[in-house]
């Protein structure tokens, strides 16, 4: 056994070198944090993210010290220091604690002033922030938190931001058209006219839109893929849609979201929607969400960013459905187990016999490799590495979030474009950044009308009634997972292979318009769906998936991927060393090229 020790000593010693060999990284945010000052020369941090610190009326910090500090406690990862912060809206005392009253049973709780007038026994709980600490966490697989990283987000005054708010407006508009009606649904023609009017659409791929070098290369990638197709800036099979390979091709939602397994005997039809997990089995339908749009008044938007904690009140119809509109998506990735979509896909593909990476060994017949893969290069093996990443990308994109950029949530801009509309001459004063998204948004794309005829009421009709999570937006951690599951999804498969049936036909399933059924698409002459480009596309329904629930940016998605693919090929480099065989992964990248494991 000492010689085991040793030799296991070593590996894990290999593991280490791979991961100290890694070139250093610098992080750096888009200085709006410094950059943004207020009349008297104090900063505002309106291009931050400040949601459950104390707001005034007016949607500004009653005190920017309570950001500052907040920043300090999130440098230290203190618990204590965590404790001793503000947050929510108030009566404080001056040490920095809530102040308590006595509730039902003459229990304390902590006094509470909403704006909003709720119901009698309604008014709703604190909601505190969360896991401001997990990107200061070490971990023994993969690349630290702080070793990877992302390009700066988009200056609050940037044509990029005034686009990326654009789509999620219409995307707020469009939220409960059916994907299948696309095509000749009046809103979804009116969003693509409006986006094309504005200018980072519109906009030759050499112009430097905002100076940033930076954020350059991801965002003219994605222009140049929407002009493919020709003239037309935001073609509808473009429209809301991810920029990685495939995520075009075929119906919006990735057959990974919709179509099931033969399950134990191949006793079920993959249309059926039903995947077995062993001998019991899940449904890909979800429940169906009432049309209803929250946040809509000032007083409501006002609480949820001083910390109310109102989830949970949005309503159901009776049933479930296959996923036909973005409201479904909403859904999915309202309640998903953040890697339960990846975790779903693997499933599927070992049940449609998915052929492995050609690298990987035990492929040959049995009468040749006397072996077969289970515990290692095997169906367990896989399901396992799919989600081990899972808990890497959440702390890698934390420090990210926390510790680099504190962006905006797309509500909290939507809550400033309120204020250019309605508030105070020296409210709209204080946020002069947003003149060029107002003018835009009041001009020829008709997104001011589009959301209220009145052209007043900008604030983002959300999907949630709590609106975004309790941390900054950039990076995605929905986004980041997918790009770490899909990564090693991707590894692992044979990327090319064509997704088929048991008698060999290609598959293409889309939802029918109520969601009833899975409608066969595969007849209307589309390339066929591969294994890369559903694997991309299911990562980036989950991540848009967000965007359409008001939460994110398109930007938040597309870096995110990256980030989540980092961590993804961090842990297959540092795993390699562990195992005496010899194989390799080839592995398809966001960008359409391919590294070698």
């Amino acid at each position: 056994m000492s010689a085991r020790q040793i030799e296991s000593r070593k590996r894990r010693q290999d593991a280490a070198e791979v991961a100290a060999a890694r070139p250093p990284v610098t992080h750096h945010n888009n200085g709006d944090e410094g950059r943004l000052r207020g009349p008297t020369g104090a900063p505002t941090y309106a291009a931050n993210f400040t949601k459950c610190l104390p707001h005034d009326a007016d949607g500004f910090l009653k005190s920017p010290t309570d950001y500052s500090e907040w920043v300090r406690s999130i440098g230290t990862g203190d618990p204590r220091d965590f404790r001793a912060l503000h947050i929510g809206p108030g009566p404080f005392e001056l040490d920095g604690e809530l102040e308590y009253e006595l509730g039902p049973g003459s229990k304390p709780r902590p006094k509470l002033v909403w704006a909003h007038a709720y119901p009698a026994g309604q008014e709703p709980k604190l909601r505190a922030w969360e896991s401001q600490g997990a990107g200061l966490t070490f971990d023994l697989e993969g690349p630290d938190a702080a070793s990877v990283t992302m390009p700066p987000a988009p200056s609050i005054d940037s044509q990029e931001l005034v686009a990326e708010m654009g789509e999620v407006y219409w995307m707020a508009l469009c939220r409960d058209v059916p994907f299948a009606d696309w095509a000749s649904d009046a809103t979804i023609a009116k969003a693509r006219k409006s986006l094309a009017r504005l200018y980072w659409f519109r906009a030759d791929s050499t112009d430097r839109l905002d100076g940033s070098t930076d954020r350059l290369a991801s965002s003219l990638a994605r222009r140049r893929i929407l002009s493919q197709t020709g003239t037309d800036p935001v073609p509808i099979d473009r429209l809301f849609r991810g920029v990685t390979p495939g995520t075009h091709i075929g119906p919006y939602l990735s057959q990974f979201l919709l179509i099931g397994n033969g399950g134990i005997a191949s006793a079920q039809n993959i249309s059926d929607g039903m995947i077995a997990y062993g001998a019991v089995r899940t449904d890909q339908r979800v429940r169906v969400a009432a049309k209803t749009n929250f946040m809509r008044t000032w007083e409501e938007f006002l609480d949820v960013q001083n910390g109310a904690d109102t989830r949970g009140r949005e309503g159901y119809d009776a049933g479930y459905r296959f996923m036909a509109t973005p409201r479904d998506l909403v859904t999915y990735v309202h309640y998903d187990a953040l890697y339960e979509a990846y975790l779903n896909a693997c499933l599927i593909l070992l049940g449609m016999k998915a052929p492995f990476d050609a690298g990987l060994p035990f492929q040959l017949g049995d009468h040749i490799d006397k072996q077969q893969g289970f515990a290692q290069f095997g169906g367990p093996h896989i399901l396992t590495l799919v989600t081990e990443v899972a808990t890497r990308a959440l702390k890698a994109v934390r420090h990210q979030k926390y510790n680099v950029h504190r962006r905006l949530r797309p509500e909290g801009v939507a809550g400033w474009m309120f204020q250019r509309r309605n508030g105070s001459p020296e409210v709209k004063a204080r946020l002069t950044e947003l003149e060029q998204m107002e003018a835009a948004f009041a001009g020829s794309s008709q997104i001011g009308p589009a959301l209220d005829s009145a052209n007043k009421n900008w604030l983002l009709p959300m999907a949630f009634p709590e609106g975004s999570p309790t941390h900054p937006s950039y990076g995605a951690g929905h986004a980041t997972v997918a790009g770490a599951c899909v990564t090693i999804l991707k590894a692992w498969f044979d990327h090319r292979w064509t997704l088929r049936e048991d008698d060999g036909t290609p598959i293409a399933y889309e939802s029918a318009a109520d969601g009833k059924s899975l409608i066969d698409v595969s007849s209307i002459g589309m390339r066929p769906l591969t294994v890369e480009g559903e694997l991309n596309k299911v990562a980036e329904n989950i991540a848009v998936g967000r965007d359409w629930a008001g939460v994110h940016y398109y930007t938040d998605y597309l870096e995110s991927f990256k980030l989540g693919e980092q961590v993804a090929l961090g842990v297959l480099e540092e795993q390699k060393p562990t195992y005496g065989e010899a194989f390799s992964m080839t592995v398809p990248l966001h960008d359409g090229t391919s590294v070698q494991i």
